[in-house]
């Protein structure tokens, strides 16, 4: 054969056609493409609805403190009807109620399959009509205005009040508004609130604290008791000291009660008379005014200044109203507080159990039925955690510690009662194992070469660990600790058990010796938000106080998740030769 081949032999053997292989047919099952877009899907569909929730919860809670305008409707039975329209549905009238109609609201009905459109108003005025909302049914409504001189005053008792301001008394003069814009009630007012913050800070600050230094006296002087006896010399000159500074004390006492009645005088002489649209009239201190505007005549500027006070009054004022308005300031501390004590208790704990599970404990049954406990305990249900932290935490170890160090107080328990420290340890045991198995995790993603190369260098076991293994695990630590933050955070059946309250009068923390106070009980947000919504007297008017507790609940895990995640990525790129 000729090593080289024919120019037209080849031409021929290019265009002859060549023979396919057979193609096997497979199922489609076995190329995996159903499961692929059944697991895209599923994600899709969990995606989709975590971005619905927080749009949800987002859009009814930043519009919550949007100044909303007032209608005024008029019905078909003369009656008047004053409030902010808050939502409309379509709902099924009784027969009775559709026979009483005029042909073409009936006509209207039919056409709707038998329903008929409503309106819920938040009329206010709690205090004369009993009552926060009402219905106002479509074919009931004659007319619809919106007057300019209608004003909503929020009150610190008895909710809003919609009406008109008649005229305020200074002193015994009674002086007639025409607009709640007038310089003189602007001025009162300031003046009204500005002694009521003085009131509430002689009463609550320094009046406590004297009450607090008495009752320390009183204490210091049972203590003796019990130790030496009323006969002994020691509990005679403890009661002598005792009776000279309580005596001080006690002066001071009345010094600051007549400064805040003398105060509380002043503003009984400040009153405001305000009128519903039936013409009742109901007069009250002009301290008891929160807030008050035209709502029908408001300027863009003044709308957002209303909406960022709203906004700064919640985040730094204490509830009122039965927690379905004023501020959330005290469950923002006890959240932030509670969570931050969890971590210290949860961190250290969760992650010398694993150290010792993974690098110490020689694998075998026990260690293998530990891990298995451990998983376990994170499926049991959290107001188990709850009565034990009850049981143990405030009962037993609680009660111990009462009879220990604070033996003159009782029997009113100090720390044998819920408090912080025992929500904080209750939540600490509920998310340890979450700890406990991401820090295995990430213990077992060292490679086992990093290791035996530092012991051939000469280290020990606990220098391999402190130097080699735990800065390279710390990412996957941080990630367990995120986690534990993000449930703890949330988690409201427990402390209902073991420290959280609706209203909490005392912080945590205060400027009166030792200064934190882990005993105490405290405010939660995630509680606040279960009381607002089922235990208010009208779970309608606490629905926007819901929505944006739940947005800050949120926001707040966010912060603390984002201040952790940026600690991790920061470890992991110091690491990032080592990460595997």
């Amino acid at each position: 054969m000729s090593a080289f081949m024919n120019p037209e032999q080849a031409v021929a053997d290019r265009s002859a056609p060549t023979a396919q292989p057979r193609q096997r047919a497979s199922d489609i099952r076995a190329r995996g493409e159903p499961f692929t877009w059944a697991l895209g899907g599923a994600l899709g569909v969990g995606c989709l609805m975590i971005i619905g929730f927080l749009l949800m919860v987002f859009w009814n809670g930043v519009g919550t403190f949007v100044p909303k305008p007032i209608a005024v409707v008029t019905t078909t039975g003369g009656e008047i009807t004053a409030g902010e329209a808050t939502r409309t549905e379509l709902y099924r009238p009784t027969p009775e109620v559709v026979a009483a109609l005029s042909e073409a609201a009936r006509q209207t009905i039919a056409d709707r399959d038998g329903f008929a459109e409503r309106t819920l108003y938040r009329i206010g005025n709690f205090d004369f009509y009993s009552e926060d909302f009402r219905w106002v049914s479509a074919f009931d409504v004659i007319d619809v205005k919106y007057p300019k001189d209608i004003v909503l005053v929020e009150r610190t008792e008895w909710g809003p009040f919609i009406g008109h301001i008649e005229s305020i008394a200074v002193d015994g003069e009674v002086i007639a508004l025409d607009s709640v814009h007038d310089p003189r009630f602007a001025e009162a007012h300031a003046q009204a609130r500005a002694r009521w913050s003085q009131i509430q800070d002689i009463e609550r600050h320094q009046i406590g604290a004297v009450n607090y230094r008495i009752n320390q006296q009183r204490l210091t002087l049972r203590r003796i008791e019990l130790k030496d006896g009323r006969d002994s010399q020691a509990y005679s000159e403890t009661k002598r000291a005792a009776d000279a500074e309580t005596a001080e004390l006690q002066s001071e006492y009345e010094r600051l009660t007549e400064q805040a009645q003398a105060l509380r005088q002043r503003n009984a002489g400040m009153t405001v008379t305000l009128e519903e649209l039936g013409g009742r009239e109901k007069t009250i201190g002009i301290d008891e005014i929160v807030r008050t505007y035209p709502a029908n005549d408001l300027s863009s500027s003044e709308k957002i200044s209303i909406y960022l006070s709203r906004w700064w009054e919640f985040l730094s004022d204490e509830p009122r109203e039965a927690n379905t308005e004023g501020g959330v300031m005290p469950a923002i501390f006890g959240t932030f507080a509670m969570t931050l004590l969890m971590v210290i208790a949860v961190a250290p704990f969760g992650v010398v159990t694993a150290l010792y599970l993974r690098e110490y404990a020689t694998q075998g049954r026990l260690v293998a039925f530990v891990r298995i406990s451990v998983n376990n305990l994170a499926g049991v249900p959290s107001i188990v955690y709850g009565v034990f932290g009850l049981g143990f935490f405030a009962y037993v170890l609680g009660g111990s510690i009462d009879q220990l160090f604070y033996p003159e107080r009782l029997p009113n328990p100090t720390f044998g009662t819920g408090g912080l420290l025992w929500s904080a340890l209750t939540l600490a045991l509920l998310t340890v194992p979450v700890v406990i198995v991401a820090t295995e995790e990430a213990l077992s993603a060292v490679p086992r070469s990093m290791r035996e190369g530092s012991l051939a260098c000469g280290a020990s076991k606990w220098q391999t660990i402190k130097y080699i293994v735990l800065p390279r695990a710390l990412p996957g630590i941080m990630t367990g600790i995120i986690l534990a933050m993000a449930r703890g955070a949330g988690e409201v059946a427990p402390l209902m058990l073991v420290g959280v309250v609706k209203l909490a009068p005392e912080l945590p923390v205060d400027g009166l010796f030792p200064y934190i106070h882990l005993e105490r009980s405290f405010m939660h947000l995630g509680f606040h938000i279960y009381d607002v919504g089922f235990q208010s007297r009208n779970s309608e008017a606490g629905k926007p106080m819901v929505f944006v507790t739940t947005l800050l609940l949120i926001g707040l895990i966010f912060v603390m998740n984002i201040s952790a995640i940026v600690v991790r990525n920061r470890l992991k790129k110091k690491f990032v030769g080592s990460q595997f």
